[in-house]
């Protein structure tokens, strides 16, 4: 039985489909259980993992026989209360985390914990601020201040609106000829965005809720799909919360860059940058050199601290 090459494009648990070289897709299931080393995962198989399948004579769908080695993976907690992670997807090129600064808002707190696990994991990060047309009043300075700090520490910035069209060329000059997964919590405009770049995809936009100001799930799972000017695109499940997995306390601050240029000045090479004394972490903080809300952020990550329900209100 001949053996097929291809990458998973759609995942929703012992089933998958699989996109061949040529274009072609097969539905195929795993072959028994599927554990990948060192990681207590809810889904052993993950979009954009490559396999091996073979094809079954009596039937019209594959059999996963096995999966490749990964390049990288984007990975969180499955709860806030489970020992499990969930991996998003696998073998990407960039990670673009879309945020809003209402209905839904999106906390910098979020930001900051989807940011930490692409760095830790080498992975390029980019910010799409979404339904800029609806921003007024207030909300322009803010949005001027979140776009200056993050353009600052390195982060590609761009805001967009799906209704006007504001940031379209930018996002497909971002997207062209990469990988990229898309996150963000339900209802800022993910499926919305991808409609209006890659108008054939025809993905179903949710409404917003009226009552929560959060969005309603339309995508259940994540789906990679193929842009006509090049690349993929990784659509994903709206997130509510990003909690970090296998991170080592000594290694969160090498993961916030401005963090990581100062660590070797302080006075202890185990420091924590919350109490110890020479800390050029917590000199730079007083100085005004790093952002307060990023260091609240890093304290609530070493702390693993979740974020209650209000945060997102």
């Amino acid at each position: 039985m001949d053996l097929h090459e291809g990458i998973v494009v759609r995942s929703t648990g012992s089933w998958c489909t699989v996109m061949s070289p040529d274009g072609s897709v097969t539905e195929c299931k795993l072959k028994g259980n599927f554990r990948i080393r060192g990681i207590r995962s809810t889904n052993p198989l993950a979009v954009g993992d490559k396999v091996q399948f073979i094809v079954q004579p009596d039937q019209p769908v594959g059999l996963i026989k096995s999966i490749s080695d990964r390049q990288n993976f984007i990975i969180r907690k499955a709860t806030r209360l489970s020992k499990q992670s969930h991996i998003i997807a696998a073998n990407v090129d960039q990670a673009v985390v879309m945020v809003t600064l209402s209905k839904p808002r999106t906390s910098t707190g979020f930001i900051d914990r989807f940011l930490v696990t692409a760095e830790a994991y080498h992975i390029p990060a980019a910010i799409l601020f979404n339904k800029c047309d609806l921003i007024t009043g207030r909300e322009t300075g803010r949005l001027d201040e979140l776009i200056s700090l993050y353009a600052s520490l390195g982060y590609k910035c761009i805001r967009t609106s799906a209704l006007t069209g504001e940031g379209k060329d930018e996002t497909i000059a971002l997207l062209k000829d990469k990988v990229s997964l898309i996150s963000g919590h339900s209802g800022v405009g993910k499926t919305a965005l991808i409609n209006s770049i890659e108008p054939g995809l025809m993905r179903k936009v949710g409404e917003i809720s009226d009552y929560h100001n959060k969005g309603k799930h339309t995508t259940t799972f994540a789906e990679m799909l193929p842009l006509s000017f090049g690349g993929f695109v990784i659509d994903t499940p709206g997130i509510k919360e990003f909690g970090l997995v296998h991170f080592d306390r000594q290694e969160v601050a090498e993961r916030f860059p401005e963090m990581r240029n100062l660590m070797h000045q302080c006075q202890f090479n185990d420091c924590t940058h919350l109490h110890e004394p020479g800390c050029a972490v917590k000199k730079a903080l007083a100085e005004g050199r790093i952002h307060p809300d990023r260091y609240k952020n890093y304290v609530s990550i070493i702390n693993d601290e979740y974020f209650e329900e209000s945060e997102w209100d």
